[in-house]
């Protein structure tokens, strides 16, 4: 991905025959993406114009500039669609975009390091933040207040609330 760049959509199945895609998009406004000029794939090495986009149950259903059958927009599905970063609104103070976390370092409320902001997700039921720990396998824990009281951008690091059965403070709640 070249840097600087924003994930903002990424393309679904097709939508009918003449070439429409399911759209779901990353950004607050759904519509906006259309406002962003052209997108880009991953690597760089494709763009796409949003020619037209109307809300649908959970995505947009869009048609995209070049796209003109089903077997065009298959070929698509799965593709997340790009931006350059200065393209998008500036933050507030107190607000940030997904992209700033990744590679934050991530500590307890009692500041002991659990290790780095790897990726937010979101599989439909919420946000979902990914941790990796210098060893081990990945923490993802569900990116709420409770969990994630503090992001400190020009600290360089989240504040994560664990759990006490994954912090090991809990009694062992098992029945025998």
């Amino acid at each position: 991905m070249p840097a600087g760049q924003i994930c903002v959509a990424r393309i679904g199945a097709p939508h009918g025959v003449r070439g429409a895609v399911k759209l779901w998009t990353f950004t607050e406004d759904p519509m906006a993406v259309r406002d962003y000029g052209p997108v880009l794939t991953k690597d760089g090495a494709r763009s796409f114009e949003v020619e037209t986009a109307r809300e649908a149950n959970g995505h947009l259903v869009a048609t995209l500039k070049g796209v003109a059958s089903r077997e065009d927009a298959e070929r698509l599905n799965g593709v997340e669609l790009y931006i350059a970063r200065d393209k998008l609104p500036a933050t507030n103070d107190d607000e940030y975009y997904h992209a700033d976390l990744i590679g934050l370092a991530a500590v307890t409320t009692a500041d002991q390091p659990i290790g780095r902001v790897i990726a937010v997700h979101n599989f439909g039921a919420g946000d979902i933040i990914e941790i990796a720990p210098p060893s081990g396998s990945t923490l993802l824990l569900p990116f709420t207040n409770a969990v994630v009281p503090t992001v400190d951008l020009a600290g360089g690091r989240v504040v994560i609330e664990l759990p006490a059965e994954i912090e090991g403070d809990g009694p062992d709640q098992a029945e025998s």
